[in-house]
């Protein structure tokens, strides 16, 4: 099921920027039962164009949820042993609160009048809903990319709440690459004619050409040379010749731009620069004194971290950094890194043994937590 939830104005969602988010919105969606003792609760945490529809057909696009791999009865991520919830960010655009809410002063679209969140807000208004359904306690919370980011800091910010963990090819940190790739995206959209500085929802505007444009940038960097060469090489696009013109000559340029055309049917270009900005500001070390062990001190929570070995864009460097702080820490931590070469994406993809780890590692935790065996 989908639902959403208004918190009274006098329950506010602290910001990191020191600002307050009233009244907070939060949209969500569930699969699976949640048991008597409420101990079989997973939190699943979406990357950056996900929203909360991780399984079963997306009310928008039609097409499978981001995670239908993983998620669903049998599957590694069981509905028939799980409570699985999914919520949209705060900052996002399908029903959470976010830059496209309309401010009952006026009537106008928030805009770039909406506060700047941080990974941290995204996962405190999380924890706002938890309580908000009574859960106590995760038996697990995973994500891959921003979504990694959110698993690492419920880790670090509510360690007794958290059972295990499966951040996927994620950092701790955001590079200066990453950052730069964002603002590429973000100036895009800005640039756009159509954005008029974030208030296009009362211009009666939409800047899609530079929020395609940042979608097709972004959309490279989760895919790999080979993946790319793979699938499209130097093929041409529905011709025999070159047209010596600006067209789609190629199946990768027509690919890209049918990429960035359908995003902008379902996001938020406003979202967009919200969302990366979250990214972008996200460093778990810097809030223990730049020391990441630090941010898992004593902590009983249970780790499996997962890397790609042709992404690029969140390379296993990046996770061995967090395998490394989690062992000083003394943590319970497991490391694997999949080969395969489609990128970034792969966490999303179809990696048999991605499958067989996880499933692994899920059904290992829930027997130690008491919620019996899995599929033999």
């Amino acid at each position: 099921m989908g639902e959403s939830y208004t918190f009274p104005a006098d329950r506010p969602l602290a910001l990191d920027s020191g600002e307050a988010l009233a009244p907070l919105t939060i949209a969500w969606k569930t699969y699976g039962t949640l048991n008597a003792q409420k101990s079989n609760a997973f939190l699943l945490c979406h990357a950056l164009t996900g929203d909360q529809y991780a399984a079963g057909v997306h009310p928008v696009t039609g097409k499978p949820g981001w995670w239908s791999s993983m998620v669903g009865p049998g599957l590694p991520i069981d509905t028939n042993r799980f409570f699985v919830i999914c919520a949209n960010v705060v900052g996002g655009c399908m029903g959470s609160s976010g830059p496209h809410d309309i401010n009952p002063a006026n009537g106008a679209q928030l805009g770039l009048s909406f506060p700047v969140i941080t990974i941290r807000d995204m996962v405190r208004a999380q924890a706002l809903l938890l309580d908000h359904l009574g859960i106590e306690s995760l038996f697990c919370v995973a994500g891959g990319s921003m979504g990694g980011m959110q698993v690492l800091q419920w880790a670090a910010s509510y360690p007794e709440r958290v059972y295990s963990a499966l951040p996927l090819a994620t950092a701790a940190r955001h590079s200066a690459q990453n950052i730069a790739f964002h603002e590429v995206g973000r100036q895009a959209i800005m640039a756009d004619p159509e954005w008029n500085a974030g208030d296009y929802f009362a211009k009666g505007t939409n800047p899609s050409k530079g929020l395609a444009v940042a979608r097709m940038a972004a959309h490279i960097t989760y895919l790999s040379e080979a993946a790319l060469h793979r699938k499209f090489g130097r093929n041409l696009q529905n011709r025999e010749a070159l047209s010596y013109r600006f067209d789609a000559d190629f199946q990768v340029e027509s690919y890209l731009r049918h990429q960035g055309l359908s995003f902008v049917d379902r996001f938020d270009a406003n979202s967009y620069l919200y969302i990366t900005r979250a990214m972008d500001y996200f460093d778990l070390a810097a809030d223990y004194g730049g020391v990441l062990a630090q941010a898992f001190r004593n902590t009983k929570t249970r780790f499996c971290i997962a890397s790609f070995t042709s992404d690029w864009l969140f390379p296993t460097t990046e996770s061995k950094k967090i395998v490394h702080a989690l062992n000083a820490a003394g943590a319970n931590v497991s490391f694997v890194e999949f080969e395969t070469d489609k990128g970034h994406d792969a966490f999303l993809l179809d990696v048999p043994e991605m499958f067989q780890t996880l499933r692994g590692f899920i059904d290992a935790a829930a027997q130690a937590r008491g919620l019996g065996a899995g599929r033999v």
